[in-house]
């Protein structure tokens, strides 16, 4: 009887080989946007996160004061930052920067570059954009969300990514009637409560109490995009010099927009200037409207324009590096993420507050921008809020 023998196989054939290799191949295709997936998922929980504890810091802060701090507030003294610092700067001891906000309430009497200054900085500090001062260049991390990768360079003013809501009203939205010493404006005192509706004003002091359509319902902060000179429209502010047909009409500001590629500016757009940081989110210690509020008009990562440079009026939008959409703060602490897709009413009619005088605009008409102006004002008696 013939036996047979058993062949022994020490290893894969070609073919087998190949398709493990390609078996691999697919695999790790699949892995890698689940990894940046994944990634961008615990960036946007952290960045709701940073915005969580800015909410309790605003709370904090009513109760200390009884007041929320002030955006574009501050001093005049000896010139002092002429009413130009934003909301996050009285902030700092509510969001673990006692060290920093020790700098910033007492003189200081030497310069970014550790040599002395005669007469020192004078409480509060100077202008936003003096970049002697170290506090207006210290990157604070609470107010920085980490999806977005633009960094100052050196020796620039520190960013911020969490803007004040000012309301759904764009004509005197950069100071409410207020001037840089304090004084009120003579010409619009009238309409002082008008220019700016939202839980934060420009210049002047808001209270929980003021908020009478429910904390809840009103939206406190929004998120943006910090400029990267790109001419990005969700990050950038178009500079519509003397043309202010968006006062009238804000759908007007669209007409720069590329339509080859709908999510830039057409190339020549007159932006603000990048190199001396007069862009969205450029400076954390400005409280200038373009550079830390938020108007609610056009939906999240829309257009914004302005009257002119970085001190002006305008209509700044919500914006963010997170797919579809942006967080916003509602006034009692909880953290929202907008899309893109909300309800935003007519973007063809005239903005609440324009043109001045108009008795045609009361300052407790409905907002003309639907679901999302309402969500921007504080008392006009719109109460619709965000279900979960």
């Amino acid at each position: 009887m013939i036996s047979k023998r058993r062949t022994r196989r020490d290893g894969f054939t070609l073919v087998e080989l190949l398709v493990v290799i390609a078996i691999i191949g697919i695999l790790v295709g699949l892995l890698l946007p689940a990894v940046q997936a994944a990634r961008e998922a615990a960036r946007r929980m952290s960045c709701s996160n940073n915005f969580k504890q800015i909410g309790l810091a605003i709370h904090n802060y009513h109760s200390t004061y009884k007041q929320m701090p002030m955006q574009s507030g501050g001093t005049y003294e000896n010139v002092g930052n002429r009413h130009l610092l934003s909301y996050m700067v009285g902030l700092t001891p509510f969001v673990e920067q006692q060290g920093l906000w020790e700098q910033i309430s007492n003189p200081r009497a030497v310069n970014h570059n550790g040599t002395p200054r005669t007469p020192p900085f004078p409480s509060m500090g100077p202008v936003p954009w003096d970049r002697n001062y170290t506090p207006w260049l210290t990157q604070l991390g609470t107010y920085r969300c980490p999806s977005d990768p633009e960094t100052p360079p050196a020796n620039y003013e520190a960013f911020t990514n969490y803007a004040a809501c000012i309301g759904d009203g764009i004509a005197s939205n950069n100071h409410s009637c207020v001037n840089q010493d304090g004084t009120e404006m003579g010409w619009c005192t009238p309409r002082k409560g008008s220019f700016n509706r939202g839980f934060f004003q420009t210049r002047v002091t808001t209270k929980f109490r003021d908020i009478l359509d429910g904390l809840s319902n009103t939206i406190a902060c929004g998120e943006i995009c910090v400029d990267n000179n790109f001419k990005e429209v969700k990050a950038t502010v178009v500079n519509r010099g003397s043309d202010a047909s968006f006062f009238i009409t804000p759908v007007d500001c669209k007409d720069t927009i590329d339509p080859e590629r709908p999510q830039f500016h057409l190339p020549g757009t007159n932006t603000n200037n990048y190199s001396v940081s007069q862009g969205k989110g450029m400076r954390w210690c400005d409280g200038r409207p373009m550079l830390s509020s938020i108007t609610t008009i056009m939906p999240p990562n829309g257009v914004s324009c302005a009257w002119s440079g970085d001190g002006s009026d305008g209509m700044f939008t919500v914006g963010s590096r997170h797919p579809g959409g942006a967080h916003v703060l509602m006034g009692d602490g909880a953290v929202r993420f907008i899309t893109e897709s909300i309800e935003a009413g007519d973007n063809t009619a005239n903005s609440p507050n324009w043109p001045v005088g108009s008795s045609t605009t009361p300052p407790g008409a409905k907002s003309p921008y639907g679901l999302w102006g309402a969500l921007g004002t504080r008392a006009c008696k719109e109460t619709q809020g965000l279900t979960d």
